[in-house]
């Protein structure tokens, strides 16, 4: 693992930059590190000719600090891919094609969702998100820059050269795009994972992510480490009480809306999830299963 790190690493630099950077190895080739202030894990994947960044960040402040990090670890070319279309994974592409990133890999579904739509994600920041450039589409890097390689049903084998990682749509679950990475034993998952958190139902597919999280579950063998959108490195146990969670809130809801279809709400209480989250899986699920989405 020594000669591997020596050998794709930009000249000598310590492993106290490398930590001071916030990266934490969570594979043989497999890197990670929480981007502040949103709290999103970006990933980074490192072959023999190229590596691939997973997620970009919300803006070009947190694109160029991952930049800086990741040339702490290599100086080969880069590929990225988006994980989803959401503001903190995937606002950072157009600062990273200006650093000379040329590749960007997503699933159709956020494709689609940042050319029809990004704007709306650029209106999500905050200004505790620290990216005013972005928010003011303002400077460069700002723009709202839609991936150029698409994954569809079938998995992508990327060759980053004595390497492959296998980019993967399980289905629709916390987006319509969500993809996830394959890295030998590491598993990057997105955000259908989240650890410390409630997960998100804005632009969700409960009854999908279910089963999506099933397929994560019935492989789990072949996955030794999960890294999650946000939050610590998971192993399949934790996916396995995320889908039991899920299932539940789902029974809940079921009942709520069919016995209180006037004001569904009520459930909430008994929820798995917080007040936010959980009005807005009734609404998904409401609207999913009408054919409204």
């Amino acid at each position: 693992m020594e000669s591997t790190e020596r050998e794709h690493t930009s000249g000598a630099q310590s492993s106290a930059a490398v930590m001071a950077a916030g990266w934490t190895r969570v594979g043989e080739r497999e890197w990670v590190r929480v981007e502040q202030p949103c709290s999103v894990n970006l990933g980074l994947i490192i072959g023999e000719e190229r590596a691939l960044v997973i997620d970009t960040g919300a803006g070009p402040r947190s694109a160029g600090r991952h930049l800086e990090a990741v040339r702490l670890l290599t100086d080969l070319p880069l590929v990225a891919v988006n994980t989803h279309h959401h503001h903190d994974h995937a606002l950072g592409n157009h600062a990273l094609a200006g650093a000379g990133v040329t590749e960007f890999w997503a699933h159709q579904g956020t494709i689609d969702a940042l050319d029809q739509n990004g704007e709306a994600q650029r209106s999500l920041l905050s200004e505790e998100d620290g990216e005013p450039e972005m928010r003011a589409a303002s400077g460069p890097g700002t723009r709202v820059l839609p991936p150029t390689h698409a994954v569809t049903s079938s998995p992508v084998d990327l060759d980053l050269g004595g390497h492959q990682v296998t980019l993967m749509h399980l289905g629709r679950a916390h987006t319509a795009g969500d993809v996830v990475v394959a890295s030998g034993p590491i598993l990057f998952a997105g955000d259908i994972v989240e650890q410390g958190g409630h997960p998100q139902f804005e632009d969700a597919f409960p009854d999908e992510w279910l089963r999506v999280l099933g397929k994560i579950i019935a492989i789990d063998e072949l996955y030794q480490r999960i890294v999650p959108g946000h939050g610590t490195t998971v192993d399949a146990d934790e996916v396995r009480a995320h889908y039991h969670r899920l299932a539940r809130a789902i029974q809940v809801a079921d009942t709520a809306l069919n016995e209180h279809e006037s004001d569904a709400t009520k459930s909430i209480p008994v929820l798995p999830f917080g007040p936010v989250q959980s009005r807005h899986l009734l609404n998904r699920l409401r609207d999913t299963r009408a054919g409204a989405l």
